[in-house]
């Protein structure tokens, strides 16, 4: 059986929709929960894919969160050895990091419901192609990143130019969360309602647009996911 190492930094920030493609594909998951004080592992050991989850912490914050320096190295590690890697959000953040691109602070934080749309690369990509080239997707980020040198840029929004990359063969980084489920949604608009407020952004109109898109950004990223997933193999 194969085995995925995933870092969750957030109590309700989960694997969600990820985690019934990988159940369905008979991939077991270690799941490390930096938000308990577990630590982050020196090595890849004997997981054969690694996923990076979201959370509020920023790459640059590595003096505050010293964890975040040890799963940049463990990123690297993943990628020397061309083990399949999903970042999301902060995750890709770290990716993009690791890479050699330089993460900041954006304009404004782009939270709720807003468009996506795939570059011409990304709806040739392994992971995007004969999928929807447009879409409104599941935001809450603050920081932003340069397309990382030596990757591919798959997506954009008009407040963000580079919402997901591919690095190799199948190294990604999304920003955005296709991974999420209503109940993720309504405990990140709980948890963070002060981010909210201080961003003059209205949590209950993010629960009313979650009807009307949240089906569609599952589907695609129920094919997403399971594409990616197909890139496990037994070390």
């Amino acid at each position: 059986m194969s085995t995925v190492l995933a870092i969750q930094h957030v109590q309700g920030e989960t694997l969600g929709a990820i985690a019934d493609t990988l159940s369905g594909q008979g991939i077991a998951v270690d799941a490390i929960r930096t938000f308990d004080g577990q630590r982050i592992p020196t090595g890849m050991g004997g997981a054969d894919a690694l996923i990076v989850l979201g959370g509020p912490m920023g790459v640059y914050e590595q003096d505050r969160h010293p964890f975040l320096r040890d799963e940049i190295r463990l990123i690297e590690e993943a990628l020397r050895d061309e083990t399949p890697v999903l970042g999301i959000c902060l995750g890709s953040q770290l990716l993009a990091s690791a890479l050699g691109a330089k993460v900041t602070k954006g304009k404004r934080k782009e939270i709720g419901w807003h468009p996506i749309r795939l570059t011409e690369a990304g709806m040739s990509d392994p992971l995007w192609t004969g999928l929807d080239p447009s879409f409104t997707a599941y935001h809450w980020h603050g920081d932003v990143f340069e397309v990382p040198s030596g990757t591919v840029s798959l997506a954009s929004s008009d407040l963000t130019e580079c919402q997901a990359f591919r690095y190799g063969r199948h190294a990604y980084g999304v920003l955005f969360h296709m991974e999420t489920t209503r109940p993720i949604i309504e405990d990140m608009i709980a948890t963070f309602a002060e981010e909210l407020g201080e961003a003059g952004i209205d949590g209950r109109e993010i629960l009313e647009r979650t009807g009307d898109h949240l089906p569609q950004l599952q589907r695609i990223g129920r094919t997403v996911f399971h594409r990616w997933a197909g890139f496990i193999t037994p070390r």
